[in-house]
């Protein structure tokens, strides 16, 4: 996992949190609730690579 990884999630996460409060403010709860679940799917689909590459270490570990 590489620094740019960390800095995309982290720019997701001030991107959401910044429409989730803007949102707020203007009476959407309803689509600020969405723009967070969105923001959580798309940094998890990130993730999966690295989640599959870290069981496959584990699995591989533990067989020797």
């Amino acid at each position: 996992m590489g620094v740019n990884v960390i800095f995309r999630i982290a720019a997701v996460g001030i991107l959401v949190s910044v429409l989730c409060q803007v949102l707020k403010h203007s009476g959407r709860e309803e689509q600020a609730f969405l723009t967070s679940l969105a923001g959580l799917i798309l940094v998890l689909l990130w993730m999966i690579p690295y989640i599959y590459e870290l069981f496959d270490t584990i699995k591989n570990l533990f067989t020797l």
